[in-house]
């Protein structure tokens, strides 16, 4: 499964995939076909496996961690049943991407990779019946992009989306003037929303964390200029002897040891090697915010 996001909300694990296109790689080697990796470059994939938003429920067991479950029995609460779903669709698209094939701004960029400023999912979060949905792509003359949904029961285990946008959409946009960076992850503290920014293309920095303000009090689709955005801070990202690698990707809130200074822990892909610990270990990063 390609997971490009994941979140924790009242008792489920949430998931989705980055739901875009891939642009094949030149190879590149040494003496290698120029004419096959420039034919390469032309080649545009599309998995199925991206195609996913889902909601797994988490059960504590007696040891205190959490573990998945197909389905669950509650002993006591409001929900006594929580079950795995996933939306309605197949390896080809679900009912979120049919349903922006229509939009304005997001259409004409589903059949352009991700890499290349096309559409690209890349942050998740939930709070209770509304998920946010981060687009690392495309950014419009700068502006960035969440998609707002809520989902309900289909029946059995498929989900399907509410009608909540403008002239019954399914779906909410919100603008954010990040100042051309794409969003690679979502974080929410109390009302607010953390944003992780990074390049929409394959590109090492810059890479910052910002906080929208309330933004779970933001009930109509809205534009968020830079004047409504706080910079947290900037994110370390690979340079010199390091550069492509060390790609912030990961973002939570997390709590040191008996401290109750609010912070964040980023995790990075394609991490360097002064991150790494042992043969399966790598090292994140804790920052206040």
């Amino acid at each position: 499964v390609d997971i490009e996001g994941l979140a924790y909300d009242d008792g489920y694990l949430w998931l989705i995939g980055s739901h875009s296109l891939k642009r094949k790689q030149p190879k590149e080697e040494a003496g290698g076909n120029v004419a096959k990796d420039i034919a390469r470059l032309a080649r545009v994939e599309d998995e199925g496996n991206r195609y996913l938003l889902a909601r797994v429920p988490l059960v504590q067991s007696s040891d205190g961690l959490y573990e998945p479950r197909y389905t669950h029995q509650a002993s006591r609460g409001r929900r006594q049943t929580t079950t795995a779903a996933r939306l309605d669709g197949d390896e080809n698209g679900n009912v979120l991407m049919e349903a922006l094939k229509r939009d304005e701004h997001l259409g004409a960029f589903l059949n352009i990779p991700g890499k290349d400023n096309g559409f690209d999912i890349e942050g998740l979060a939930v709070d209770g019946e509304r998920l946010f949905v981060g687009l690392r792509g495309p950014v419009l003359r700068g502006w960035s992009m969440i998609l707002e949904i809520k989902v309900e029961e289909k029946g059995g285990t498929l989900l399907r989306l509410r009608k909540i946008g403008v002239d019954k959409r399914l779906y909410k946009k919100h603008f954010l003037q990040l100042g051309g960076l794409g969003i690679r992850e979502l974080c929410i503290q109390d009302r607010s929303m953390l944003i992780l920014a990074g390049p929409t293309m394959s590109l090492d920095g810059p890479v910052a964390v910002y906080r929208w303000r309330d933004a779970l009090d933001v009930a109509a689709e809205s534009l968020i200029g830079k004047h409504r955005l706080e910079k947290v801070l900037d994110v370390p990202y690979g340079q010199g002897a390091d550069a492509g690698k060390d790609h912030a990707e990961g973002m939570t809130m997390f709590s040191r040891d008996g401290s109750d200074t609010p912070s964040v822990l980023l995790a990075y892909d394609a991490p360097a090697d002064a991150r790494k610990v042992g043969a399966r270990g790598v090292m994140a990063d804790v920052f206040a915010v």
